[in-house]
């Protein structure tokens, strides 16, 4: 088929860190007479009460028009006029931002009155994309059973796993962190609101709130994504918010909660907790046509009563307040330009933790929020447009001590410690944090319609961005963080501490001897730790005899056998920073059936240290999309398409900080021997650099490849299919020099200095390099049905596999692979099926509303359980168990993991049925609306987790339920709009 130039798209310059993907979308006509035959020279109008953008054309030779750069809406009213034909009439069209649906009409001969048609055909399949995701509309959150965030919409979306914090994972995101054994928490997601990237630039997970009443359109993405935007192994969230109107709009509502409205709790008896949520929405115009505003404010607070998960006794008042405010000015001066100028923010006060296994005195307070501030420049000639945009993202993250007193962790090889006998003292620091980002760019878009060889849709885009993170930590009590063995086990050795045999945090580990020993000899005492150590008299230290050390002197706070200690000698603010570059060039050429859509990406990252100094260059890094889709029967209705892209993860602040820490605080890190404390690694400050950026260190990627298929079933529903493999090579890790260049030289798992390219061993205490054989690799397949929200009734359905393999959790933080040959990627038995992983999930969201006002929803979800590894804990991580034995493998003898230990356990498989009763009645020009929210509406208190650790953690035995599905709930809503 062939297209006329059509007015061109806003489009956006969208980035994994440099967001800016286009929040508008397009549509598709063909515009035929009764006998079927193409209509040439009809005028195509479009318009939507919710946006100022009005598009127009003329259909071409083939009765073909494709009207672009619409904003999201399902109010849009369609006009078609043609000569000696009836003009048309349809409202209540679908526009998707990214999507481009296809609509054929039939005119009839010319009559005195306007023809209305019925529902569009085909406008359910974008035949033009490759992208695979989910629109989240207004229709959909106000009839279904749903958390009232964003971040609770993203369950929704097929293929999206149960998520503790609100950032879940999705497909081959990793769920799982070995520190602190942390499960259902994907730091892979990226998230925009209007194009502002608020993913926190430290962990990768969402670092903005606001009023989910002030949502347009939530568009979920999950794969099959062209250059200009990003992607990765994660999901990427955009929210596009509401602009105002030509009539005044706005509403109150309240939604409350308490325990009053909770069944019994069979697993947290004593739990109880009151919350509210209160907001107003307002927009309309300050001039018609021309400038509208919109505006939000709510309230949001809850208070918990945390009780002992082993007494029950009350243990403290939670409150948790946020403050969301917004503002919107949309100001359309001419036809062709365009101004919009965006704020808003998400102040919060968090005053303790709800976990009820963190204790009184481990308790912390949270600062968190920021102010956000875009500006959008955008003008249009025919056939080309040019957008500007420029933001500011603000959001503080800061975690208090409630009990400021010194910290000690304690370890146990006898008895059954509780949670409170490994856990002594406060939670150690304050660390007051910001992370902001301040970002520009500049996109440019281009249609060319040839005569003989379809039509183009080139695209362009340049943006740079800063993402700035300010750290200031204090150790509190007496500077010093402990890591003991209790009173009760004094006598131990050095080597039955580092066995892996303890209950409770262990600090150091047979990784840390060849510091200690070097400690040791380059000491002042070097004499002294001779004479106690040197049990052969040769004048060496060895390893064996290091671990024969006797810890029987009493040095903590608390009267325990101190072994380490983390001491802070100097106390200073850091700021680091992350400075990118992203361009992009992408053509979508469409040509009869088949569409081609063909891009590059270019990325380039330099990393700030703390005294302003470049400490590294991620060098510039081409990532090719490439996807080819045919509209099967040529109508728009169904499509087959196959996707090869790759997306590049740039590395985070947190590594930055690990690289970067060359002004403020510094730490000292010691170990008691004898009488004393010997200091065998500074961490921080100038005097040691604590990590340097290997010359070879690459950026983490992944590559992937997809095929798939969708068709319409009906005007209003359709079905797809997609099959997913994917490979994520190049993990980032941090390494023990001397261990891999010196100690297993000669052993398969030695790298020489050139693989991380040095000539020496540099003076920092550890690398971050490229992990060598490190990966991950996944393949999927998920079937989707979807029914639009027509005749009374919608409806989601989905059904995914997931088949995750990995041999490393790494997420582009430095863990404890690098640190330790039996955790080498390499080693034996790394690579198993990956933790965090949910084989199977089943989703079903429906409702449907009668003519009285009464609407009921319903969602149910059922997954197969969370796989997890048999680990033990050491310096606050979960590590997979390890022999008993030592044997030789690759030329080195070590106590490698258990055969069965990565992902060798699943926990139990569950599933949740939510429902919806709403009530809307209209009076006059306002609408008042009652909610009536049932979650786990048969109170199945399913466990979702099973706890890890094979001694376990002082509260669950290994293998023993830690969190579960909460009991059957009533969350009561009233909203009056206008």
């Amino acid at each position: 088929m062939q297209f006329k130039k059509s007015l061109a798209a806003m489009a956006v310059l969208a980035t994994l860190s440099l967001p800016a993907i286009a929040d508008t979308g397009g549509l598709r006509f063909k515009i035929t007479n009764a006998a079927g035959q193409p209509v040439v020279g009809a005028l195509v109008h479009v318009s939507t009460p919710d946006s100022l953008t009005v598009r127009e054309g003329i259909t071409d030779k083939d009765g073909f028009i494709r009207l672009v750069g619409l904003s999201p809406s399902n109010k849009y009213e369609i006009k078609v006029n043609s000569s000696g034909y009836s003009p048309l009439v349809q409202n209540g069209v679908k526009v998707v931002s990214g999507k481009n649906f296809s609509l054929s009409y039939a005119l009839t001969k010319e009559i005195e009155k306007i023809a209305v048609t019925g529902t569009p055909q085909a406008a359910m399949v974008d035949t033009t994309s490759s992208v695979v995701g989910i629109d989240v509309t207004l229709d959909m959150t106000e009839a279904l059973p749903t958390g009232r965030s964003y971040q609770a919409y993203l369950q929704l979306a097929p293929g999206t796993k149960p998520t503790l914090n609100g950032n879940p994972s999705s497909k081959s995101g990793v769920n799982y962190s070995d520190f602190g054994g942390a499960n259902s928490s994907s730091s892979d997601n990226v998230y925009y609101i209007d194009n502002i990237n608020v993913t926190d630039n430290n962990t990768g997970t969402f670092g903005a709130n606001f009023n989910s009443e002030i949502i347009q359109e939530q568009q979920i993405l999950t794969g099959g994504i062209p250059a200009e935007f990003d992607g990765g192994s994660g999901l990427v969230s955009r929210v596009v918010t509401k602009s105002g109107s030509n009539e005044f709009h706005g509403s109150i509502n309240y939604y409350t909660q308490s325990d009053s409205l909770v069944a019994d709790d069979k697993n947290k008896p004593n739990a109880s907790f009151k919350t509210y949520d209160a907001a107003y929405t307002l927009g309309g115009p300050i001039i018609k046509d021309k400038l509208w505003f919109y505006t939000s404010y709510q309230v949001k607070n809850r208070e918990d009563n945390v009780s002992d998960p082993n007494t029950g006794e009350f243990m403290r008042t939670v409150e948790n307040e946020s403050n969301l405010g917004f503002a919107k000015l949309t100001w359309q001066p001419t036809n062709d330009d365009k101004l919009v100028a965006t704020f808003f923010n998400d102040p919060t006060d968090i005053s303790g933790s709800r976990v009820e296994t963190t204790l009184n005195n481990r308790d912390l307070a949270r600062k968190q929020g920021g102010n956000n501030y875009k500006f959008e420049y955008s003008h249009m000639w025919d056939d080309f447009i040019v957008n500007a945009e420029f933001f500011r993202h603000e959001a503080e993250n800061s975690i208090l001590a409630a009990n400021p007193t010194t910290r000690a962790d304690v370890a146990y090889l006898t008895g059954s410690p509780t949670n409170a006998d490994t856990s002594l003292g406060g939670l150690g620091s304050d660390n007051i944090r910001f992370r902001n980002r301040d970002e520009w760019k500049l996109t440019l878009e281009y249609f060319l319609d040839t005569n003989d060889w379809g039509s183009h849709a080139f695209k362009f885009g340049y943006a740079n961005a800063n993402n700035d993170s300010k750290v200031n930590s204090v150790v509190t009590g007496d500077g010093s963080r402990y890591s003991s063995v209790a009173g009760v086990d004094s006598g131990l050795t050095l080597g039955q501490y580092t066995s892996g045999g303890m209950t409770g945090t262990v600090s150091v580990s047979d990784s840390d001897y060849a510091n200690i020993i070097n400690a040791m000899n380059a000491s002042a005492d070097s004499a002294y730790y001779h004479d106690l150590l040197d049990s052969n008299g040769d004048g060496a230290i060895s390893n064996e005899e290091l671990n024969g050390l006797v810890l029987s002197n009493s040095a903590d706070p608390y009267g325990n056998v101190a072994v380490y200690r983390s001491r802070q000698v100097e106390t200073a603010p850091n700021v680091f920073s992350t400075e990118g570059t992203v361009m992009f060039a992408q053509d979508a050429w469409s040509m009869d059936n088949l569409t081609v859509n063909a891009g590059l990406r270019a990325e380039k990252w330099d990393h700030i240290a703390s005294d302003g100094t470049k400490v590294y260059t991620f060098d510039w890094e081409i990532a090719p999309r490439l996807s080819v889709i045919y509209d099967i029967n040529d109508d728009g209705e169904s499509k087959v398409w196959g996707f090869y892209g790759r997306y590049y993860d740039p590395i985070r602040t947190d590594m930055t900080a690990f690289a970067g820490t060359l002004t403020g605080s510094v730490t000292s890190e010691e170990i008691y021997i004898g009488d004393r404390w010997l200091n065998f690694r500074t961490r921080g400050g100038r005097q040691n650099q604590d990590a340097l950026f290997a010359p070879t260190t690459k950026t983490p990627y992944t590559d992937e490849f997809m095929l798939g298929y969708s068709t319409t079933l009906s005007d209003d529903m359709s079905i797809q299919f997609t099959y997913t493999e994917r490979k994520t090579r190049d993990l980032l890790e941090d390494y023990d020099l001397h261990l891999y260049t010196e100690e297993l030289a000669g052993t398969d798992y030695h790298l020489p200095l050139s693989y991380f390219g040095y000539d020496e061993i540099p003076a920092s205490n550890y690398v971050i390099a490229t992990l060598a054989g490190g990966k991950r690799d996944y393949r999927g397949a998920e079937l989707t049905f979807r029914k639009h929200r027509t005749d009374n009734w919608m409806a989601l359905a989905s059904f995914t596999y997931n088949d995750a393999k990995g041999n490393s959790n790494s997420d582009g933080n430095a863990d404890f692979q690098g640190d330790v040959v039996w955790l080498d990627p390499r080693a034996p038995h790394t690579y198993g099926k990956q933790p965090g992983n949910i084989s199977y999930l089943f989703k079903l969201a429906a409702s449907y509303y009668w003519d009285n006002g009464v609407e009921l929803g319903a969602v149910y979800n059922w997954n197969s359980g969370t796989r997890y590894s048999n680990t033990f804990s050491a310096y606050g991580r979960h590590l997979p168990m390890r022999v008993d034995q030592a044997y030789e493998a690759g030329g080195y003898t070590a106590r490698w993991l258990n055969e069965d230990a990565i992902g060798a356990d699943v926990s139990p498989s569950y599933g949740t049925l939510d429902i919806r009763l709403k009530y809307t009645h209209k009076f006059d020009d306002y609408k008042a609306e009652f909610f009536l929210d049932i979650f786990n509406v048969l109170d199945d208190q399913a466990a979702t987790g099973e706890q890890d650790l094979i001694a376990g953690d002082g509260v669950y035995a290994f293998g023993e339920a830690n969190s579960w599905v909460a009991p059957r709930r009533l969350y009561l809503g009233a909203r009056l709009s206008f």
